[in-house]
């Protein structure tokens, strides 16, 4: 790696400013064929899909579902913990990590960005962007259409609400919906004895 590569990594790490041609060298980790090859995969075909998965994440656990659809910009900078369940359209903007844990559920439609652009026009040229790891902590259950901004941690045990737009950290063991996304409740062992659906007034 060149002192150039070097410098613009550092400065991807530091939420820093830079533009596509800048990053051009990332390129090889890319695994567009790979996930158009999983996406066309039956979905019978099990050890298939596994093979594809493995060479397509950064790393993946075990008992993992992701159905297809699914879509990344690198695919290389997503890792996966142990019995994953990923629905149908998830969209990995993974410029840098996206890190998920154990036992997490994500319904379908949610977007896990890590990179955003700056709000002037002027300094939007050639793709100009900064990008933040995103973390999710395990058992979180993400619901359906939700958007993760870069940056940002989902704590141990989490939900965060259909729809939601999640700008902020979100503390372990709470409930968290909206738009922004903000902590409505804490998880208790009074979540425990109902064997009914959140919203059920039966």
């Amino acid at each position: 790696m060149t002192e150039r590569e070097d410098e613009v990594l550092a400065r991807i790490r530091q939420g820093v400013f830079y533009t596509e041609t800048e990053a051009a060298f990332l390129g090889p980790g890319r695994r567009a064929d790979l996930i158009f090859d999983y996406n066309g995969t039956r979905p019978g075909d099990t050890d298939r899909k596994r093979e594809l998965l493995e060479r397509i994440l950064g790393s993946v656990g075990k008992r993992t579902v992701l159905l297809a659809p699914f879509h990344a910009g690198f695919g290389s900078n997503v890792h996966i913990g142990d019995d994953f369940f990923g629905n149908v359209n998830l969209t990995f903007v993974d410029d840098v990590e996206i890190r998920i844990g154990d036992g997490v559920m994500i319904a379908p439609g949610v977007t896990l960005t890590t990179t955003g652009h700056p709000i002037h026009p002027e300094l939007r040229e050639d793709f100009r962007r900064f990008s933040k790891p995103i973390t999710i902590e395990d058992k979180v259950w993400i619901g359906s259409n939700v958007v993760v901004l870069p940056g940002v941690r989902i704590g141990y045990g989490a939900v965060i609400g259909a729809g939601s737009v999640v700008s902020r950290d979100i503390p372990a063991m709470t409930v968290a919906v909206g738009t922004p996304c903000r902590v409505v409740r804490h998880i208790t062992d009074a979540d425990l004895p109902t064997a009914r659906p959140p919203g059920d007034g039966h």
